[in-house]
């Protein structure tokens, strides 16, 4: 029931769109672990919203507080707690959201859920405002991977029907990794970035939205994390991942292309090179029966299209029975997917440090 995920690594999101802040407990991250809060604070800033033309115009400084956890930047064994304050809220805009729920959103089934005494306003914690909290847990993931040689990056791969350059599944390099993320618009082709940003900039001048693809990918992973069946490498992954709002599906390496090829194709070969087992290929994305192979991790993850959009959409009023239409006031992403880059790179790091754990544990 409640917003928490996590084996060896337990995190918990707490806090609404609007209320006073937002947060996250983080338990069990080793005591000892230098942390880099400037460094974390600059990840924050990637999903920060308000920076941009193309992203909701709310403005939030998504400044990180710990309250425990750290002494000195250092982790001392006890849960972490941290909060971000919510200063520019504007809860009139969701006044009529209590009866007339929007299309696309979880407004109706949370009102069946919660007997009407959910928080509405922003769509509360339901909100895609609460991957800021999510991020200060994966931001702190990535630099403990970091320290055991897992680098995780993740771009804009497609957004309104334009495609950006692909990683490859295989050499995949620590700088190409790196190359989205300093990028207003966190693409790998700059050509198809601004393509990107003129289609969600045109879709909302026409009151409506888009949806896009990030495509993920961490090198570095050793052989053998992961078990077989429910809690493989996808597994767990796909679990976090569909934490984010948004998420409607997900494919690892080649993915759904698998079911158009032949099996002597999509095979990932065995070699001996210097006296180690190698891949000739990586159609399957990092992971066999559950495992990784020590080849890059692929992923992709389709995001729909803002559901928050200022268009007249059909909907019911909840309390007189009638229909109703209703055009969704309030400031909103027309393209989730952009600021949704950073976040996927937490929840992957978050996925893959607790799996790293588990296997220490055997």
């Amino acid at each position: 029931m409640a917003s928490n995920i996590g084996k060896n690594v337990r995190i918990q999101v707490f806090g609404q769109s609007h209320s006073a802040a937002i947060g996250v407990t983080i338990d069990g991250i080793p005591a000892g672990k230098r942390i880099d809060t400037d460094e974390l604070q600059a990840f924050l800033d990637r999903r920060a919203p308000g920076r941009l033309p193309w992203v909701t115009p709310r403005k939030e400084a998504d400044r990180v507080e710990f309250l425990s956890g750290l002494v000195d930047g250092v982790t001392c064994g006890a849960p972490i707690g941290a909060v971000i304050a919510n200063t520019n809220t504007r809860s009139s805009d969701y006044a009529r959201l209590d009866r007339v729920p929007r299309p696309g959103h979880a407004d109706y089934v949370a009102r069946e859920k919660y007997h009407g005494a959910q928080d509405f306003a922003g769509g509360g914690h339901f909100s895609g405002r609460l991957t800021a909290p999510l991020c200060v847990a994966g931001g702190i993931a990535l630099q403990l991977l970091r320290e055991e040689g897992v680098r995780i990056g993740a771009h804009l791969a497609r957004a309104a029907c334009i495609d950006d350059a692909c990683y490859p599944l295989q050499g995949i390099t620590a700088d190409m990794l790196d190359a989205a993320k300093g990028k207003d618009m966190p693409v790998l082709d700059d050509a198809a970035g601004q393509a990107m940003a003129q289609a969600i900039l045109a879709a909302r001048e026409a009151c409506d939205s888009v949806g896009g693809v990030v495509e993920c990918a961490a090198i570095g992973v050793p052989v053998g994390l992961g078990d077989p069946m429910f809690d493989g490498v996808e597994n767990v992954i796909a679990k976090y991942c569909f934490g984010i709002p948004a998420v409607k599906g997900i494919e690892f390496g080649v993915g759904f292309e698998a079911a158009d090829l032949a099996g002597s194709v999509n095979n990932d070969a065995y070699r001996f090179e210097n006296g180690k087992v190698r891949f000739e290929s990586n159609n399957a994305g990092g992971a066999l029966g559950g495992i990784s192979t020590g080849e890059p991790v692929v992923f992709r993850l389709a995001f729909k299209p803002t559901p928050s959009i200022s268009g007249v959409q059909h909907s019911v009023n909840l309390d007189t029975g009638q229909n109703e239409d209703l055009s969704v006031r309030g400031r909103h992403d027309p393209c989730v997917a952009v600021r949704a880059v950073p976040v996927v790179e937490a929840v992957c790091a978050l996925a893959l440090y607790d799996m790293m754990l588990e296997s220490r544990m055997r």
